[in-house]
């Protein structure tokens, strides 16, 4: 029961298994904590969440447990009962975190809320994350990922210039996921704070808030100007039209174009380009693109008032487009990058994963599963730390898997763990 190596090696928290804090149990665990996830002893519904390997649906089987609960151990109880209250209670006492994301007033209503809890070990750090927060109009209010992303504002900005159509949500539960980058920042302080204080605290993680503060600049926009910001196909939102920088490319595959140049630098690199590709006598605006790369300094600002600078601007979009319109989409890209110019290729998840550079920085990680005699590939951290590696521990546990590991640390016989079991509890 020991977690091998990392920044937060020596932690050990407990996770009140569940879709909206699992992936908080999952980075704390990925750098070295130790992670104890408590399910029921029927297995959390996440188990069930497709895809499954192989596409047999099975409680071990599924791709969305595995991802969200690597490098923690896992265990059953059901803590409403009084037995599993008083294990529960066991393992919080020897705890330094405890993560959760019960409905407001569950764990207190059954003794478990963070003033019993802190009673028993004062130093005990307590993250609960909810919809709306433990207090006010709202905190008793349900959500799932979509309406925290529609409510919270991030919705709003996603989607196309076209705005007879909705608003899009972003893919892969990013409420649940902002929420839970916000959970661990927060513990992390207050474990910090610990060591000069000795005692723990209650974090109180409003998914709500979470969201609505991650929305770019649209709520501050809002704050401040009173505007409101537009959803923009491939690009920012903003109160104003940008233009368009999202362009299909000669293969078909779409490109993001970038935000334009601006430096008389980037204009000699785009000629440089043009010309090497072959392309820079099809293109009618060499002259302002050469006069670009010619000069000393290129205000945009003044590109309002000065037409030879608006010119050149512009020449700069339409040489971009001209180039994407002749290369492939991961031509256009490397061509750009080799040349500092900040352009990129829409990938689906599958290219991201095997793009050159991630594949350099180590993003893919074989993870063992002993049970099937094989390893699968995950996505790693977008991070490398020199002194205290990251790394998934373990693939996430099987459903129980480490009840008697676990249990016998607080004293629990085997023939009482059998009775537990026999009873429902665990």
């Amino acid at each position: 029961m020991s977690a091998a190596g990392g920044a937060l090696e020596g932690i050990r928290a407990i996770e009140l298994s569940d879709e909206r804090i699992a992936f908080a149990g999952k980075l704390l665990g990925d750098m070295g904590a130790e992670v104890i996830a408590v399910e029921p002893p029927g297995g959390q519904r996440m188990r069930s969440y497709p895809p499954f390997r192989d596409d047999r649906p099975d409680a071990e089987r599924s791709l969305y447990w595995w991802h969200y609960n690597t490098s923690k151990f896992g265990v059953t109880l059901d803590w409403t009962r009084p037995q599993g209250r008083e294990l529960l209670r066991r393992l919080v006492s020897e705890a330094d975190l405890l993560i959760e994301s019960e409905e407001p007033g569950t764990l207190d209503q059954l003794g478990l809320g963070y003033a019993e809890l802190s009673a028993l070990n004062p130093r005990l750090v307590m993250v609960s994350m909810t919809p709306f927060g433990q207090r006010g109009p709202r905190s008793e209010e349900r959500a799932t990922d979509l309406t925290l992303l529609a409510g919270g504002g991030p919705a709003w900005s996603c989607g196309y210039d076209d705005h007879s159509l909705p608003p899009v949500r972003g893919g892969g539960n990013q409420a649940y996921q902002t929420g839970c980058h916000f959970a661990v920042i927060s513990a992390l302080v207050a474990l910090l704070a610990r060591d000069e204080t000795g005692r723990g605290q209650f974090i109180d993680v409003n998914l709500h808030a979470a969201a609505n503060v991650t929305t770019e600049a649209g709520s501050y926009h809002y704050l401040v100007s009173g505007e409101i910001v537009q959803r923009q196909t491939g690009r920012h939102a903003g109160s104003r039209p940008s233009p368009p920088m999202q362009r299909r490319c000669a293969d078909g595959r779409y490109v993001n174009t970038g935000v334009g140049l601006r430096r008389p630098a980037d204009f000699a690199a785009l000629c440089e380009w043009l010309e090497s590709a072959g392309l820079d006598r099809s293109f009618g605006k060499m002259p302002a693109l050469r006069d670009a790369a010619g000069r000393e300094k290129l205000d945009a600002m003044r590109a309002a008032r000065d037409p030879a600078i608006a010119e050149m601007l512009a020449a700069g979009r339409e040489a971009i487009d001209h180039l994407a319109d002749h290369l492939s989409a991961y031509d256009f890209f490397v061509g750009g990058q080799e040349r500092g110019i900040p352009v990129g290729a829409v990938y689906s998840p599958e290219e991201a994963l095997e793009d050159p550079h991630h594949r350099a920085r180590g993003i893919q990680v074989s993870v063992e599963h002993p049970e099937l005699g094989r390893s699968f590939d995950y996505p790693g951290a977008p991070y490398l730390f020199s002194g205290t590696p990251w790394r998934i521990q373990r693939r996430a546990p099987r459903l129980g898997e480490h009840n008697q590991s676990v249990y016998a640390e607080l004293g629990v016989s085997p023939a009482e763990l059998s009775e537990l079991r026999a009873a429902g509890v665990v």
